[in-house]
């Protein structure tokens, strides 16, 4: 199986914070849909910037970003959040609200797009069982664990059912054995057709998932040796 297409574009994108050297420079990949990435490089690479771009949460200096067929750069204020909410993030230090529940923290990404009450129960209690804190449900953050923290903001990333999954060292918190488990959290979602991308220093985790393509950052730039975030592997079923 091969991959249904690209969804993310970046041409020659480059990135500096006022008048800062780059910090990314001449970035040009793309992203396919369905298909589970590695973000790799040394600390100061521009791994998190890099991420910043993928979730719209920064624009580039130069360059040009398509993503789901839109011009990213060009995109008025107002049709961006729709477009957001096709990306669901990670975040290394969680980032849960501290006085919400599991489950008000999860059902958050709902009730900011709208959705009533009554549809939003029935989602966030069957996401909250599939990462295994339906026990945890009424829970603040202060008394869950980091694993179980983690797996709150995974949970709330794709509540929305997003295209694309942008994680920043998901696993950098918490011990090897949950690290493996939020790392098969991310495989399902990806088996169910979400592009995933997982930034991590853990060279570890790339071995665990054969199908994964690598990006490599190496002082702002991409590396990518074997050409295949150009011209993806076939995807055997």
């Amino acid at each position: 199986m091969t991959a249904e297409g690209e969804i993310i574009h970046f041409d020659n994108v480059g990135l500096r914070y006022g008048t800062e050297r780059e910090v990314l420079s001449d970035l040009t990949f793309t992203l396919y849909a369905g298909r589970f990435y590695f973000l790799t490089g040394a600390s100061g690479a521009g791994k998190t910037s890099l991420l910043k771009l993928l979730y719209l949460a920064q624009r580039p200096s130069r360059g040009a970003v398509r993503m789901f067929g839109n011009d990213a750069i060009t995109l008025s204020r107002a049709s961006l959040p729709a477009l957001r909410r096709r990306i669901g993030v990670v975040f290394q230090d969680f980032r849960l609200v501290p006085h919400l529940s599991a489950f008000d923290n999860v059902a958050l990404p709902l009730r900011v797009a709208g959705h009533g009450e009554k549809d939003i129960a029935g989602p966030v209690r069957d996401i909250l069982e599939w990462v295994g804190l339906s026990e945890r449900i009424d829970a603040v953050p202060a008394t869950l664990s980091g694993g179980e923290q983690q797996r709150i903001a995974i949970a709330r990333a794709v509540i929305g059912r997003p295209a694309v999954l942008v994680a920043d060292e998901p696993t950098g918190n918490v011990d090897p054995e949950m690290a493996l488990k939020l790392l098969r959290l991310f495989e399902m979602l990806n088996r169910q057709g979400t592009t995933v991308v997982v930034a991590t220093h853990d060279l570890d985790l790339l071995r665990k998932v054969p199908d994964s393509l690598i990006m490599r950052l190496e002082r702002g730039r991409l590396a990518d040796p074997t050409g295949a975030l150009r011209h993806p592997p076939v995807r055997r079923t």
